[in-house]
């Protein structure tokens, strides 16, 4: 079978969604072990995270972090269970309770943001604060022009 013959721009962007594929495993990999001291995976330190940062729904953490409405609810019952988030009523939503951090939570936020900082400190160091920031702005227009509706190529 043939391969589809592209351009050599088309061949780059193949390049780079590969490598932005691997980059995402290992960044996993590596949220999953700075959370785990804390007893937590990368998934529910997210899901952590964006409950201390503005008082949101379940289905609202699902879209700023990408991820569908009924994984989040399952870490989030999970951590309520733990004590470490809870439910309050959601003024804009009779039935879409507000996900609020314990003590607890911010407890166990606070002890794996440490460690992160440490680990991102040192990875910043090594790769360059420049590169870094360049690398970031082109990411930034490559996911804005993945976000604008396409006709899908035939």
């Amino acid at each position: 079978m043939k391969k589809p013959d592209r351009t050599d721009a088309g061949d780059a962007f193949a390049l780079f969604s590969i490598s932005v594929i691997r980059l995402a495993q290992h960044l996993t990999a590596a949220g999953d072990a700075l959370a785990k001291p804390a007893g937590q995976s990368s998934a529910r330190w997210q899901v952590l995270a964006a409950a201390s940062h503005a008082s949101m729904s379940v289905a609202e953490i699902g879209r700023v972090l990408g991820l569908a409405r009924q994984g989040v609810q399952r870490i989030a019952d999970i951590l309520e269970t733990e004590g470490l988030v809870r439910y309050e009523d959601n003024p804009a939503h009779q039935r879409a309770k507000l996900l609020v951090l314990t003590p607890e939570g911010q407890a166990i936020l606070n002890d794996i943001q440490t460690r992160q900082a440490e680990w991102a400190d040192a990875l910043g160091a090594e790769i360059g604060e420049t590169d870094l920031r360049t690398t970031t702005a082109i990411l930034a227009r490559i996911l804005d022009e993945l976000s604008k509706p396409k006709s899908p190529a035939r």
